[in-house]
């Protein structure tokens, strides 16, 4: 199968991948091989566990306790489902998700897709930059300083870097995760009502019940995680030959990112759960730790956000700037110089400086512009998913590696779940703004 014969996908497979890591041929079913193509399936996934998500498994966990961790094992197949359709999508094709979309539905569903991924990611990014100094603010450092010198850090990461560094630099950021690992155990779980958990659904049939398992669907399977995984695919140069390695990466992604979820989960439900704490962010999370398990399970908890809120506030412009710039035909890629993609890189500057001000306003109401991002994702994900859905059944793109019926059969099933919830989260959003309860 031969990749589609545009000029970028033909430039970035013309980039041996023998330069990036030698004899990679060589050791194509070993270790090294893997390592070589792994990266965009786990920071894909590392990256929706940003200041919202660790937000809403940290409710998920103080107002329910283990109750419902039944739902984490579904959301994770869920997510391995999209991630390995957005991998295989970017290796076969040698294209991002926006150029797809461009090319099968026309300008008009692109504009429309574009548009909402602009307004719910720059929403997400300043929810980003708010978590990465809500986190610092804990240890005292001021905001005016946090804020200034993360953008800044950031954009010369990807402005200055090439992809192998701005990759490996995500990858040692991801590490801060095991941060929730230690801090769950920390906390003293009772492991046995967490394994009983996992494997018994039960839950009340009460509408803020509801909400809350639409808020974990909702943050654990958002659209920018497909748009950065096939956009990465592309610009790493991976092609047909190595899918099944880089099938293992999203696959991998997918559970690793859940684990970390279910950490989330567990510390908060062995600490905060039944002890009267309503939570609205994870700084308050991480605050309301301290008295009940000490000051070191604060500081994790903090130290975990900090980093999962600068993996993001990267991916989310980034992924951005690939999506639009791939849509309408501008030269984009992290290797590329500023002279080179123009439009990724000012699009790039922008959305972070723009972030990055927009944090520092004085009385911003930061838990309104995280739930404006959170419904605009919801709009753009069905939508996004019947895209994927058509394209990866597209047998003039996939060739051979289109989806399989029962593979099918479970996407579109949770395609199906997905819009009910939507509507679901939609409603009660409208129903709250007009007085409805």
């Amino acid at each position: 199968m031969t990749r589609l014969a545009l000029p970028r996908p033909l430039r970035i497979a013309q980039r041996a991948l023998q330069q990036r890591l030698p004899n990679f041929r060589v050791h194509r079913s070993g270790v090294l091989a893997f390592l070589g193509v792994m990266g965009p399936g786990l920071i894909a996934g590392l990256a929706g566990n940003d200041a919202g998500g660790i937000a809403t498994y940290s409710v998920l966990g103080a107002e329910t306790g283990y109750s419902l961790l039944w739902i984490l094992p579904i959301t994770t197949v869920m997510l391995i489902i999209v991630l390995e359709m957005a991998a295989r999508m970017g290796a076969v094709s040698g294209q991002g998700l926006g150029d797809l979309i461009r090319d099968d539905f026309g300008i008009r569903w692109t504009i429309f897709a574009m548009a909402v991924l602009l307004i719910a990611n720059g929403a997400n990014i300043v929810a980003e930059f708010a978590g990465a100094a809500a986190a610092l603010e804990i240890f005292g450092i001021p905001r005016w300083l946090t804020v200034p010198v993360v953008a800044a850090g950031i954009w010369a990461l990807v402005v200055f870097g090439s992809y192998r560094i701005v990759e490996r630099v995500f990858l040692s950021v991801a590490v801060v995760f095991l941060a929730y690992v230690v801090s769950a155990f920390v906390a003293g779980p009772d492991w046995g009502a967490v394994g009983r958990g996992l494997v018994t659904p039960s839950f009340r049939f009460e509408p803020d019940t509801l909400l809350l398992m639409v808020g974990v669907i909702g943050t654990t399977v958002t659209p920018y995680m497909f748009f950065y995984l096939q956009s990465s695919v592309a610009d790493k140069g991976l092609g047909p030959e190595e899918l099944q390695l880089e099938r293992a990466d999203a696959i991998l992604g997918a559970i690793w990112t859940n684990a970390i979820a279910l950490f989330i989960v567990v510390v908060t439900a062995a600490t905060l759960f039944g002890a009267g704490v309503r939570l609205e962010s994870a700084a308050q999370a991480a605050r309301a730790l301290a008295p009940i398990a000490g000051d070191f399970a604060e500081a994790l908890f903090a130290f975990g956000l900090f980093g999962a809120s600068l993996l993001a506030a990267t991916i989310m412009p980034l992924t951005t700037s690939y999506t639009v710039c791939e849509s309408f035909g501008w030269e984009s890629g992290v290797s590329r110089r500023f002279s080179e993609a123009p439009v990724f890189m000012g699009l790039y500057t922008a959305l972070i400086a723009i972030g990055a001000v927009v944090v520092l306003l004085p009385g911003l109401p930061l838990i309104g512009v995280i739930l404006v991002s959170q419904n605009l994702n919801g709009i753009l994900l069905p939508i996004i998913l019947i895209f994927m859905l058509r394209l990866v059944n597209n047998p003039r793109i996939m060739g051979q590696h289109v989806n399989p019926a029962w593979l099918n059969l479970l996407a579109y099933s949770l395609t199906g779940l997905v819009i009910l919830l939507t509507l679901v989260l939609f409603g009660t959003g409208v129903a709250s703004w007009i007085g409805i309860r």
